[in-house]
């Protein structure tokens, strides 16, 4: 039995959930979100609690996955999920134009201009070199913000770029003279 696909997904007050079918709908305070559950997996409410049960041991690879989408889905729309992006280099930085759009100078001959998906909010430092991503969607804000990463990756050279905030970088050493 999956370890993680046995643990009940404690739902608050404030959340209601609806089962129908494979898909699942969570609403709470932030919003709504519809998860689809692989086939062979099935959420029954309990007291308080949502219970992931699989009809067969064929289907084990998907139990945990399936009970951890749902719990994603439950914290996304009471807490919400964020990534926070540095912008580390000479002249690198953001800002916002308007609600919905974010404006790079990675060191290119031109700005880039980033739209925003609906449901994520951005928010630039004064400094202009972090950017916090926050939404209900976990896998929509971690791909906005690899998208975002991927415009100027970290330089393996000079480590500079757009990195995740607390990212470790491995510095390559740099040529060296003929001795």
């Amino acid at each position: 039995m999956s370890r993680i696909g046995k643990k009940p997904i404690a739902l608050p007050a404030e959340v209601k959930v609806n089962i129908d079918g494979n898909v699942v709908r969570v609403q709470g305070p932030k919003g709504s979100l519809e998860t689809r559950l692989p086939a062979g997996v099935k959420f029954a409410q309990q007291d308080g609690q949502l219970v992931a049960t699989r009809d067969a041991q064929e289907h084990a690879a998907v139990h945990g996955l399936a009970r951890a989408l749902v719990n994603n889905a439950v914290e996304g729309v009471t807490k919400g999920w964020t990534k926070e992006l540095e912008i580390v280099g000479i002249g690198y930085r953001a800002e916002m134009k308007g609600k919905n759009v974010v404006v790079f100078s990675l060191g290119f001959s031109h700005l880039i201009e980033y739209p925003l998906p609906d449901g994520i909010t951005a928010a630039v430092d004064p400094k202009q070199t972090r950017i916090a991503i926050s939404g209900i969607d976990r896998q929509l804000v971690g791909q906005v913000a690899a998208e975002m990463r991927s415009l100027r990756p970290p330089d393996p050279y000079k480590n500079k770029g757009v990195r995740y905030a607390g990212e470790k970088l491995k510095k390559k050493v740099g040529k060296t003279g003929a001795k």
